[in-house]
């Protein structure tokens, strides 16, 4: 007996188990449904279209700012930052009678209360220069147009197509071509 003879049924056998994972009818199988059934890779290809236009979509986008107005007209300083400090020496006199006890709490009121009043004083000294010079803090309202895509007409094959993207794509547009059955007219 020849040895490819010989071989043969080991063959045989070897791969009985491999072509025991498949079933000879796979729609017959028990408990198979085509709709959950796993996904057959789908037919794709990619192609270039040709860009007819694109049209720029924007939005309009408004933001509010502080922006210090100024009418040109000089004032005479009067230099009153009197009110700002004394406000100013009492707010930070309460937050430093907050801290310590005994005599480091009187320290710390004292302490509060010289820091407060030095920057009390210093706002309304900046408040009192820009009300010298005529000026006031305003928000100011602002309109930007942003674009926020491209409208996108483009023909593939002698067809037209639309769609928006996120950006303006030249004169081709790499397009992805996916094709499947048409299986609403299948009559069960």
């Amino acid at each position: 007996m020849s040895f490819a003879l010989r071989l043969f049924p080991l063959l045989v056998l070897a791969s009985a188990p491999a072509l025991a994972q498949y079933p000879s009818e796979p729609y017959q199988e028990e408990g198979y449904d085509q709709y959950t059934a796993p996904a057959v890779p789908e037919n794709v290809s990619y192609g270039y279209a040709q860009v007819l236009r694109a049209d720029e979509v924007t939005e309009i986008v408004r933001t509010r700012t502080p922006e210090e107005r100024c009418d040109g007209v000089e004032y005479r300083q009067s230099g009153q930052t009197t009110g700002g400090t004394i406000i100013g020496a009492l707010v930070g006199a309460a937050v430093g009678n907050q801290v310590g006890k005994g005599n480091g709490r009187k320290a710390a009121t004292v302490a509060g209360a010289v820091a407060g009043g030095a920057i009390g004083n210093n706002i309304a000294r900046n408040k009192a220069e820009a009300e010298a010079r005529g000026c006031r803090i305003v928000e100011v309202e602002r309109e930007e147009t942003r674009v926020v895509g491209y409208d996108v007409e483009y023909m593939y094959k002698g067809e037209k197509y639309m769609s928006r993207l996120p950006y303006d794509p030249g004169n081709r547009l790499r397009i992805r071509v996916a094709v499947s059955p048409d299986d609403t007219g299948y009559a069960r």
